[in-house]
């Protein structure tokens, strides 16, 4: 099986790395960092891919998702209003600037 080769996840681990990487992408990360970082989530929470067989089966831990939540709203929270305000501006320029380019 080369390298790369998805088969050998299940259908459930393939959508939840479409989900994964699709929120990556609405926040700006480029397509193949977030592929890559979507397939290490997944990776992370299921232990790879799987195969079929009685007690081959593992719980999920879903802590790497809960992480990158916890880290975003403990980032936002810690900065005043101003600060925020003024990076939500920023950023909205860039998407801007960024779609009239595209």
């Amino acid at each position: 099986m080369p390298r790369g080769d998805k088969s050998a996840y299940t259908d459930k681990q393939k959508r939840q790395a479409e989900h994964i990487e699709e929120g990556y992408e609405r926040r700006g990360t480029p397509r193949d960092e977030a592929e890559r970082r979507a397939w290490a989530t997944v990776n992370k929470e299921t232990g790879g891919g799987k195969k079929s067989g009685s007690g081959r089966g593992h719980p999920e831990d879903h802590g790497p998702s809960r992480k990158g939540g916890r880290l975003g709203g403990a980032a936002s929270a810690s900065r005043s209003a101003a600060e925020r305000s003024a990076s939500a501006k920023k950023a909205a320029a860039t998407r801007k600037r960024r779609e009239a380019a595209a």
